[in-house]
């Protein structure tokens, strides 16, 4: 059998998953990285001693990394070790108001008791509906690749979705079960994952409070990056070629088959096409306009989820009252939200996050010293200015100053900004977004970008643009599912001149 050459560009979490899968199957694949080093937003780099991942610092859903390794004969722990955090993060709602959210089930049901009599027996319930979704939105929807409604037809599955409420927000269902305000923020922030409003996410994703409470808080030790190094030697132990420093610039497309694929440096042959770069700059920018799927007027009319502006900090001395994920809620969400969504503009009293993996991981950090990771979620498509940066970077160091009562600008060795042109520089994000496509119930499923092109037949896409939708564990499965519809569209055949495409 002659094996099919497969050019999958891009080497993020969705287009490693791919590329490892369709070797896995037999195809000759070769992966074109525009950036020196692979994993996409999940890069790393090193700097004065410190250890920095560049972008997800969160790790969620175990089961899904855990899947994805077993596929091939692996385990996690074949490339990194996992420990589970406890607490799980921080939440902060003021000055002296610091509430750690606690691993155990139990300690966490206490804390709500505190707060709203009651509350712990409805967490219970809430739960119980949260991991029914869990198991089938995780292990059966989002690993449908959102081609047809045929997909979702059967009966069984048709009963699932009317039981998982995806017709009501998730804001108005977890109002139905609390109602003290600091446990409706707890149990909405895993939202912001999904890059949408409460108000305008399906209800479906209570399984992210699942994933968050039942499953827990994980860290890889070394940091985020070690999982792409570990998805990296799987790719190459399965015959996978990694080609570094090649921006794609052109995809070749005769006839309505993509034919070649060229970057700066070189031509690539193909008779498959996968990319995992951003889908609108594929779409826009590398094929000719008679072989896009989607107007300009259908990417301008999409709600994406936010961009965001990133603090790299190295700290030369041991800081207070941090852990490992800390979330600054002492400022008012709505104005913020409203900032991100609805008037589009740089926020007045942003809420912000800080990541101190030092706190867990003393190699991310010389001795002694504190690596911090600061990160404000803003409108993508916003004028994006040294001074801007420089602004915020101020007003939220006197925020954490303030509230962690201690001075730490005097200490800070390293700093590096990152935002909406740096996402745009490194990544072509339509608009600077840092997350995709937000999953609003107008934008899940069918109703997303699609996996394959309608006018290339051997063109696929993969990523945080396209099903399931943005997020570390979903893209980790959009490359598994594009991968699967290769294989089924474009199947193995002695002839590689035309593709065997349905």
């Amino acid at each position: 059998m002659v094996h099919r050459k497969v050019v999958v560009i891009g080497a993020g979490f969705s287009g490693l998953s791919a590329a490892t899968s369709l070797a896995d199957q037999g195809y000759e694949v070769t992966v074109l990285e525009k950036n020196a080093s692979p994993g996409g937003r999940a890069r790393s780099f090193q700097a004065a001693g410190f250890t920095f991942d560049m972008g997800p610092s969160w790790y969620w859903m175990p089961d899904v990394f855990e899947r994805y390794f077993n596929k091939f004969g692996k385990t996690t722990a074949d490339y990194y070790d996992l420990l589970r955090l406890d607490p799980s993060y921080t939440v902060v709602f003021g000055e002296d108001d610091f509430v750690d959210v606690p691993a155990s089930l139990d300690e966490l049901k206490a804390l709500f008791e505190q707060w709203e009599p009651g509350s712990g027996a409805r967490l219970d319930k809430f739960l119980q509906q949260a991991a029914y979704k869990y198991e089938v939105g995780i292990n059966q929807l989002v690993y449908k690749p959102g081609r047809s409604v045929r997909e979702f037809m059967s009966l069984r599955l048709l009963l699932d979705v009317l039981r998982m409420d995806v017709f009501q927000s998730i804001h108005t269902h977890i109002r139905r079960f609390f109602s003290h305000e600091k446990i409706i923020q707890l149990m909405e922030f895993p939202i912001l994952f999904l890059g949408a409003l409460p108000q305008n996410t399906p209800a479906l994703y209570s399984l992210m409070n699942y994933a968050d409470i039942s499953l827990g808080t994980w860290y890889p030790m070394g940091g985020m990056f070690k999982i792409i190094e570990g998805m990296v030697q799987l790719a190459e132990e399965k015959g996978v070629a990694i080609l570094y420093n090649q921006d794609v610039q052109q995809v070749e497309v005769e006839q309505g088959i993509a034919r070649r694929v060229r970057t700066g440096t070189g031509t690539f042959e193909a008779d498959v096409v996968v990319a995992s770069a951003d889908y609108h700059h594929v779409e826009q920018h590398l094929l000719a306009p008679a072989y896009r799927s989607y107007t300009d007027t259908y990417w301008e009319t999409r709600v994406m989820a936010p961009s965001c502006l990133i603090f790299y900090l190295g700290i030369v001395k041991k800081l207070q009252h941090l852990r490992h994920h800390n979330l600054f809620f002492d400022a008012d969400f709505g104005p913020h939200a409203h900032e991100i969504y609805t008037d589009p503009q740089w926020p007045a009293k942003p809420l912000f996050y800080v990541s101190a993996p030092s706190v867990t991981d003393d190699t991310v950090a010389p001795a002694g010293c504190e690596n911090l990771f600061v990160l404000m979620p803003v409108a993508p498509g916003l004028s994006d200015t040294e001074e801007l940066r420089e602004k915020y970077y101020q007003l939220i160091m006197d925020r954490l100053e303030r509230l962690t009562k201690q001075e730490i600008r005097s200490a800070v060795a390293y700093k590096r900004s990152y935002a909406h042109r740096d996402f745009i520089a490194d990544y072509h994000a339509f608009k600077g977004n840092a997350y995709g496509l937000a999953n609003t119930l107008l934008q899940t499923a069918l109703l997303k970008p699609s996996l394959k092109s309608k006018k290339v037949s051997n063109l696929f896409y993969t990523g945080q643009l396209t099903v399931p939708g943005p997020g570390v564990p979903p893209s980790l499965i959009s490359g598994q599912v594009v991968a699967e519809e290769v294989a089924k569209d474009c199947a193995l055949a002695p002839d590689k001149k035309l593709p065997v495409s349905s």
